[in-house]
């Protein structure tokens, strides 16, 4: 597939619902994804979003997670003198995984079309692109730069699940496998006079930061590092909901969850890394920090914003923090 057209495919009619792939291989339309859905009229329009000038960054602190799990390293971060102490450098070493990032295409991959995804060298990313590929420094292809040279800049929308279920009395964890449900979603649109718009950036609040911040002790962190088997909240793993993502023709999803949707899903087939980064080239956004956004949509009373997101202009790049910003 050559042209963005597919974008208003509806999800029944994709003639792959897996591997929507689009442009040639090393492209830019490639290495977009389904950020070319984000055109400058798009963008304009988006843009009219901006009307008292509030602003708020929705970036976590970048030494958070600071229990790394999953073998991940930490931030380090150095001041280096210079001249004596005349001046001053920093050194930062860090895992973009660890704090606010975006996945991008290189992060996650599916079975090979025809095959069981049973061994890594049967696996592909976004296009097909192939493990070796990925692998090898001297190939770019759908790496992050591409991202980076356009930005990311589009109309916002915050789905407040943690204020609604406040409201509901629904109490859980966020490092449980409670779901939210794509029922759900619709219910606090609809209560918020939300209606979505192509091109939408996605962000569904959990209460994630909120957690790990004021009610875990340094004995439950260092427990959930620890982990083989991690659980994390979030948006439910179903056919339904992505339909819902594609047929709304959302260009990018986010959140302050640890992988967005629940993990381990209830059925391992529907793990929503695989359609919307390997098969869409859907960003996919987690631990964004949205306690602050959630208080400025309260003020306003409109849970919609224009955002923007400036990825790290790395070649080849796998995830970035997403220098992101939301305005009113």
């Amino acid at each position: 597939m050559t042209t963005t057209a597919i974008f208003d495919t509806p999800f029944d009619a994709l003639p792959d619902q897996k591997r929507v792939w689009i442009g040639e291989a090393g492209s830019r339309e490639e290495g977009l994804g389904k950020l070319a859905i984000l055109t400058p009229d798009v963008v304009a329009k988006a843009a009219k979003e901006i009307r008292t000038g509030k602003r708020i960054t929705l970036n976590w602190d970048l030494r958070k997670l600071e229990n790394a799990g999953l073998g991940r390293q930490k931030c380090e971060h150095k001041i280096v003198p210079l001249l004596g102490g005349v001046a001053f450098d920093d050194v930062y070493t860090f895992n973009p995984q660890q704090s606010s990032q975006w996945d991008g295409l290189r992060h996650f991959s599916q079975p090979a079309p025809g095959t069981d995804g049973s061994n890594v060298e049967d696996r592909v990313f976004y296009g097909g692109t192939t493990v070796a590929e990925i692998l090898d420094r001297s190939d770019d292809r759908i790496g992050l730069q591409h991202w980076a040279k356009e930005g990311i800049a589009g109309r916002g929308v915050l789905i407040d699940y943690v204020s609604w279920a406040d409201k509901k009395g629904i109490e859980y964890s966020t490092f449980s496998t409670h779901e939210v449900k794509l029922s759900d979603i619709r219910e606090i649109a609809k209560e918020c006079n939300i209606t979505f718009q192509k091109g939408d950036i996605l962000f569904v609040r959990i209460g994630m930061t909120r957690e790990w911040e004021t009610k875990m002790s340094a004995q439950d962190k260092e427990g959930y590092s620890a982990s083989d088997t991690p659980k994390h909240a979030g948006v439910e793993a179903s056919e339904d909901v992505l339909r819902f993502i594609w047929d709304e023709k959302f260009s990018a999803v986010a959140g302050d969850a640890i992988s967005w949707e629940v993990y381990p899903p209830r059925d391992p087939s529907m793990f929503l890394h695989r359609y919307l980064l390997a098969g869409w080239g859907m960003p996919i956004g987690e631990m964004f920090d949205l306690e602050d956004l959630s208080r400025i949509c309260a003020e306003e009373k409109r849970w919609t914003f224009f955002v923007t997101s400036s990825p790290l202009n790395m070649p080849g790049g796998v995830s970035s923090p997403p220098n992101c910003m939301a305005i009113f």
